[in-house]
């Protein structure tokens, strides 16, 4: 049926499925006798095993979607994939999405395989709305693809920083609808950043016919930001969403998904990728969702809600222990904010100290943003990197609750915390002390004279 199975299977039933595939490839044939430059040969056993024999990879030379006569089982495997990646697309939310296909590159790639597309639809544009969002692979997606980011600051609202809807439309006003290729939002990002008011966009982009791309890196696992696609699509315009596999389906980093609501402009973009591709991303992706089965996906994202409400409560308790807050960011679904204040008032270096000190504590995952770091990335300068905004008012520390979390990783993740903002403290004290007691040495000194 194409569609993702209700209960997982086990390992032995997986595997016979794949060597089922594998068989119906060429190179795989007792009596093959190949003659052409791309024959599925592999010189190592262990790399053919690692692969199933499936060797040929996806798609042919002019659509990473065709079927190789020479390879049906990869292309079995392709069509399959693409097929239960969109039922679990529904399933996480966006029921209405009608395309998707994997791609093996990772999100920042795929999003410039989708701005190249747009750019024969639209030949005169070279401009991209961006609300802006501080990491480095979207942004250099519109980069390589040959556009010129328009960067759109965002505003303060209580802690959050939020989509500036009025400079989205100034600045089309300004540059003229025809001239800009289209807007790029962000649903998943870190606090206190929160998701773009994607509805909102949908409906300036519907109302001045300009295409809109959605980088939903990590937003599948989050019923929030599969909604806010939903509601997008439903009210304005969203031509494509693309999402990451490692992140939302938690295996090897090196894949995507594009999916859309116009099946034929997906079409279009797989259609736009040159060559052949590799067939690891489809292959980890249908082995891990054929082990989990719909049940088993759905208990990972009900598990990871859980976990976010758990965290949350958790660093509140720490940061009020700290004299610091946890950020009030109530539209970031996945990831949370923890204000470092006072480190940052006691030392200037204090607040990247304490990123150093949680990674050599095997803490990965946790970023600090310090107050006022700038970056140039491509001959642009951001002020406040990483912060999402040029002064935000205080450096803070980033958690995040991401699907596969564990109660466990929460606890470790909180105890060194709280170790390490000890360890601050404690300095802190003895640095006053020494300071107080130099001072009235300075004093006596001074009465004795």
């Amino acid at each position: 049926k194409g569609k993702c199975p209700e209960d997982g299977w086990d390992e032995s039933t997986i595997e016979l499925f794949l060597h089922e595939l594998a068989i119906m490839d060429s190179n795989n044939f007792l009596g093959n006798c190949g003659v052409g430059e791309r024959e599925g040969r592999v010189a190592s056993g262990l790399v053919a095993r690692r692969h199933y024999r499936l060797i040929h990879g996806i798609g042919r030379s002019g659509d990473i979607s065709a079927v190789q006569p020479k390879a049906a089982g990869s292309s079995l495997l392709n069509k399959l994939t693409n097929s239960v990646v969109l039922d679990v697309i529904k399933l996480a939310g966006v029921r209405t999405v009608t395309s998707c296909f994997v791609v093996p590159m990772a999100t920042g790639m795929s999003l410039t395989l989708c701005f190249l597309t747009l750019r024969h639809k639209r030949p005169r544009a070279k401009y991209i709305i961006w609300p802006r969002i501080d990491q480095k692979s979207c942004f250099k997606s519109m980069i390589t693809a040959g556009f010129e980011p328009v960067v759109i600051e965002n505003v303060l609202e209580g802690d959050e920083l939020r989509t500036d809807l009025e400079a989205v439309e100034a600045k089309i006003k300004a540059f003229g609808a025809e001239n800009i290729l289209c807007v790029h939002s962000t649903t998943s990002c870190f606090a206190p950043r929160v998701p773009d008011r994607l509805e909102e966009l949908a409906v300036i982009c519907a109302n001045y016919g300009i295409p809109h791309i959605v980088n939903n890196a990590y937003g599948i696992q989050s019923s929030k930001c599969m909604h806010l696609i939903q509601q997008g699509a439903r009210v304005g315009r969203i031509d494509a969403f693309v999402q990451s596999l490692d992140k939302n389906f938690m295996v090897p980093v090196g894949g995507a998904i594009i999916a859309g609501f116009n099946e034929s402009f997906i079409q279009e973009i797989s259609k736009m990728y040159p060559g052949r591709a590799s067939a690891s991303p489809s292959l980890d992706v249908l082995i891990t969702l054929l082990s989990l089965g719909t049940s088993g996906y759905k208990n990972l994202l009900k598990e990871r809600k859980e976990m976010f409400s758990y965290l949350s409560s958790e660093l509140k308790k720490l940061a009020d222990n700290h004299n610091e807050r946890l950020l009030d960011t109530p539209h970031n679904p996945i990831s949370l904010a923890m204000s470092l204040k006072n480190l940052d008032e006691t030392n200037d270096a204090a607040v990247t100290q304490l990123g150093s000190m949680l990674f050599t504590r095997q803490v990965s995952g946790a970023r600090v943003v310090p107050c006022g770091s700038v970056q140039t990335v491509n001959n642009y300068t951001f002020k406040g990197f990483m912060s999402h905004a040029n002064d935000y008012p205080c450096a803070y520390l980033n958690a995040a609750s991401a699907i596969g979390i564990k109660k466990q990783d929460v606890d470790v993740f909180l105890k060194r915390l709280d170790k390490c903002l000890k360890t601050f403290r404690k300095e802190a004290k003895q640095e006053k002390s020494i300071n107080e007691i130099s001072d009235a040495n300075a004093t006596t000194e001074q009465l004795e004279d």
